[in-house]
């Protein structure tokens, strides 16, 4: 296993501890304003590996991103109740951000190098001027943007996790900054494994933190980032 998978499955308990003790309260305006329990299980995972060649315009020219940049997305879904966790750390990335949207940091609905309009605002990694930059919680559908389309739609509206369940690939992860309005880093999404198995298995946490603590961290990493994640969180519960 690369460093780089052993530091996104590490990163991830961040925020777990950080919303071990009650539900978060979403507070920026880039989501709906809903007070989310965390979820019970989840149907799927999502990561994406995002650089700066990946970064197309709007008409969909190559347009690089901050070279040596990176960016890694963790997502864990919930599509019966529309719950999305999720863990975005940037490396690499100077300057503030910049987008026409709530927040510059997005999931768009968009296939290799094609432009697409955005479906989810996450609150922007910070802080900024520091590295790591880091943004981790977990929202609730239905999601806004801030965009509106061409019959003055927020981009948002009518999206559904299930939607991104039915094919990962026709979706994009990126995030913008003022020297980069294109996008300082891309990535499409890839479905890994929930719970050892295929995604969409709808692990449960008790069947996940069953094999965990005998497995141990690496073992529980690769049998699936859901896995680990609610592992980390019933630890931090158990040391609330």
């Amino acid at each position: 296993m690369g460093t780089g998978t052993m530091r996104r499955r590490t990163v991830a308990g961040s925020c777990v501890a950080a919303g071990a003790a009650a539900s978060l309260l979403l507070a920026t305006p880039a989501q709906a304003n809903t007070e989310v329990e965390w979820p019970d299980e989840f149907t799927s995972a999502f990561t994406a590996m995002a650089v700066p060649e990946e970064v197309i315009d709007g008409d969909g020219e190559v347009s690089p991103g901050e070279e040596g940049a990176m960016g890694d997305f963790m997502l864990w879904v919930n599509s019966e109740t529309d719950v999305i966790c999720y863990e975005i750390t940037l490396e690499g990335v100077t300057g503030d951000y910049e987008s026409p949207a709530m927040t510059a940091t997005h999931i768009h609905e968009a296939a290799a190098g094609e432009p697409g309009p955005p479906r989810i605002a996450f609150p922007d990694p910070e802080p900024v001027g520091d590295e790591p930059r880091t943004s981790s919680g977990w929202m609730e559908g239905p999601f806004m943007t801030g965009i509106d389309d061409d019959e003055g739609n927020d981009t948002g509206e009518g999206f559904t996790l299930a939607q991104l369940e039915e094919d990962p690939e026709a979706f994009s992860a990126d995030s913008h900054t003022e020297d980069y309005p294109d996008g300082v880093v891309r990535a499409q999404l890839m479905q890994v494994p929930l719970d050892g198995v295929e995604t969409g298995g709808g692990g449960t946490a008790a069947q996940q933190s069953i094999a965990g603590p005998a497995l141990g961290v690496g073992a529980a990493a690769l049998a699936g980032a859901g896995a680990f994640f609610l592992l980390k969180r019933r630890n931090a519960d158990q040391q609330a």
